[in-house]
């Protein structure tokens, strides 16, 4: 098996024939194999898991169909309540791709093992409590209440379908973390692939289900499953083949290591709280507005809008762990230059589907849905408003990730929630579902881009600092350990 750190390694072009005068080999520039791995990446992104995000959409009729709007109302509401839920993880999976980016840049291998181990150790635990718990006040709960859907929806189906969504999004918080392994180690294309597999592994499984005639809960439970059988899977290669070295166990737990994981984690754990809010607020308070139904009708344009935010996603997110990777050797030039070509390349990847989103989304609505649907053009128009201007600048959030600066992105999504909430819940009761994305942009604007831009300029300026301050959790020694580390080596090399 290859060794997962081979690629920092230089390896010296063919030089000329040997004449007894040794020639020292020319190295390539510092960014190139790092560029490369991110086009990779990318590429692989764009190909494989955009397939797999397409799925979900492509069974939107066979769902609605064997649901009907009240049920798969219900059902979006409920994925919305995980998607605020998504802080469940304490914010461990950020944290640990975050502390692996340096360990990688200098083939720390033993302690890259104990962050690993820590971070299952923890999750696995979290998430054994959090199922015993939901799965021992579930008939507790009056659930058809909490979701609006008293008379709509049989309490039997409705507290099913919540335990399916919330079971498999619990057992998948500690499964997930192979992903942020792959990323941090720059397996970016073969990350992507597995995910984009287990997308497309809901379509047969709900097809088999209604071809099968069984209840309409089973839907839900066919499309969760894929996701999980597709992580246990990546799992028991990543770590059985590709990556033993990183094998979680036991004896590798560090407590050190996780104090210091904890800390850091802690702060993407708020971030990622008012992120879940932020961006799963919007069906909550239309359910309870205006009802189930209208949900429906809002969630439906939104799933096809969240493709064009899940592509610009795809696209940047390789830019974390490569952005560790650069921090930790001083390559300032390399993250300014990839940083302009990224914002520039999701603009070019999102104008288009959002173009044809606003100018032909009625019409495929119409033609594709088994349940009628208000194609509000303002609604499309805002939507694909909202997702480009999120596109626009993940980029520049991933820098501040890789370097574990998290405040600035904290007090603007602070700002965006407090604001955002109380305008959308007046402006869908004065003027519909349609101004929720317009309400969204604006608020969006005036919080979460400011913050984000001086948190940006204030990482490049902390690195480019002869003797740079450390950032969150102590994230900054770890990385100048590594950057010296390999100095040291270079200066060392014949």
């Amino acid at each position: 098996m290859p060794d997962p750190h081979s690629a920092l390694g230089t390896v010296a072009p063919e030089g000329p024939p040997d004449t007894g005068t040794r020639v020292p080999a020319a190295e390539p520039p510092p960014g190139a194999g790092r560029s490369r791995r991110l086009a990779a990446g990318v590429l692989t992104a764009g190909l494989a898991r955009g397939a797999g995000l397409l799925a979900p959409v492509l069974l939107i009729p066979i769902c609605l169909s064997r649901l009907g709007a009240e049920r798969y109302g219900l059902w979006m509401a409920v994925l919305a309540l995980t998607g605020m839920a998504a802080f469940a993880d304490l914010g461990l999976g950020a944290g640990l791709m975050t502390k692996l980016a340096p360990c990688y840049a200098s083939g720390d291998t033993a302690r890259a093992r104990g962050y690993v181990s820590t971070a299952y150790a923890v999750l696995t635990a979290v998430a054994v409590v959090l199922c015993a718990l939901l799965w021992s006040l579930a008939w507790l709960v009056p659930w058809t209440s909490l979701f609006n859907v008293t008379g709509v929806v049989d309490p039997a189906q409705t507290r099913a379908v919540v335990l399916i969504c919330l079971t498999s999004f619990l057992v998948n918080i500690p499964l997930a973390l192979v992903v942020r392994v792959q990323y941090a180690y720059q397996q970016v294309g073969e990350s992507n692939l597995w995910q984009g597999a287990g997308a497309l592994a809901t379509v047969p499984l709900v097809l088999l289900v209604a071809w099968l005639g069984l209840p309409a809960v089973a839907v839900v439970a066919a499309a969760s499953a894929g996701p999980l059988l597709a992580n246990l899977t990546n799992s028991v290669w990543v770590y059985g083949r590709r990556m033993p070295g990183l094998r979680p166990a036991i004896g590798a737990v560090d407590c050190r290591l996780g104090a210091a994981l904890i800390r850091l984690g802690g702060m993407f754990f708020l971030v990622t709280v008012l992120t879940g809010l932020s961006t799963n607020m919007d069906n909550l308070i239309i359910t309870h507005t205006l009802g189930p139904q209208s949900v429906t009708a809002y969630a439906v344009p939104a799933r096809l809008a969240l493709l064009l935010g899940a592509l610009v996603t795809m696209l940047n997110l390789p830019l974390w762990s490569a952005n560790g990777d650069a921090l930790a050797r001083g390559d300032l030039p390399w993250i300014r230059r990839t940083v302009r070509r990224m914002v520039a390349l999701s603009l070019l990847a999102t104008v288009p589907p959002a173009i044809g989103l606003v100018v032909a989304g009625d019409l495929l609505f119409a033609a594709w849905l088994p349940v009628p649907l208000d194609g509000n053009r303002w609604l499309l128009g805002g939507l694909a408003l909202w997702f480009l201007l999120i596109g626009s600048f993940s980029a520049l959030m991933m820098v501040q990730n890789a370097a574990g600066v998290v405040r600035p992105q904290m007090v603007g999504l602070i700002a965006y929630v407090a604001v955002a909430a109380v305008a959308k819940w007046h402006a869908v009761e004065a003027y519909g579902i349609a101004a929720i994305p317009f309400v969204g942009t604006a608020v969006y604007a005036l919080t979460v881009l400011p913050a984000g831009l001086y948190g940006y300029r204030r990482t490049l300026a902390r690195y480019d600092s002869p003797r740079p301050a450390s950032p969150s959790a102590g994230h900054a020694v770890e990385q100048g350990s590594a950057a010296t580390g390999i100095r040291q080596e270079r200066r060392s090399r014949p």
